[in-house]
């Protein structure tokens, strides 16, 4: 086991803290990454330096233990880009966008929207069918974004019994045939 770096060793170090950040941020690009490996080599260096003993060859070991964990972060982020890639690959594709399904829905959602409450319909045409966001929707209509977030809930409610009591089974069971009769 390793003795600890001496004060005036850590002291160096930390004197050098700067160029010591420039020279890993300069090669990994973001100051975020570059503060993360220079913490992680400053534990590693109170650690294992006390067999330094002049001052300048602190400085030239702390760079090659920088230039160390540069080639482990590169290898661990090389892995981890590696492992999303495969989860990627094992990813289903998405199903293909069906347009006319789509508008099989759309024109039953829209025959029975009034049937609930005007404002609820309101909400549900805005945000659902129009594609406005909750801020867009609560500025047009005088809400905040918390009351409109609650209200499109109890509208999708509403909607969805309405859903239930015209298309029957269908709608419990996914049938998505609105022209069944059911």
């Amino acid at each position: 086991m390793s003795e600890p770096a001496s004060a005036e060793v850590v002291a160096v170090l930390v004197e050098n803290h700067r160029r010591f950040l420039r020279f890993l941020e300069h090669r990994v690009g973001t100051s975020e990454d570059a503060e993360e490996i220079l913490q992680a080599a400053f534990a590693r260096a109170t650690e294992r330096g006390g067999a330094i003993a002049d001052h300048e060859s602190a400085v030239a070991w702390f760079y090659r233990l920088l230039r160390n964990a540069l080639v482990d972060h590169y290898r661990h982020r090389d892995a981890h880009r590696r492992a999303l890639e495969r989860s990627a690959r094992m990813m289903p594709e998405p199903e293909a966008f069906d347009p006319e399904m789509e508008q099989a829905i759309c024109q039953c959602i829209h025959d029975l929207l009034p049937t609930i409450n005007e404002g609820y319909a309101d909400l549900i045409r805005r945000v659902d069918l129009e594609s406005a966001t909750i801020a867009q929707t609560a500025e047009a209509t005088g809400m905040t974004s918390n009351n409109t977030r609650v209200k499109l809930h109890r509208a999708r409610t509403a909607l969805r019994k309405q859903l239930e009591r015209s298309c029957g089974t269908c709608a419990e069971h996914g049938c998505l045939d609105c022209t069944c009769g059911n």
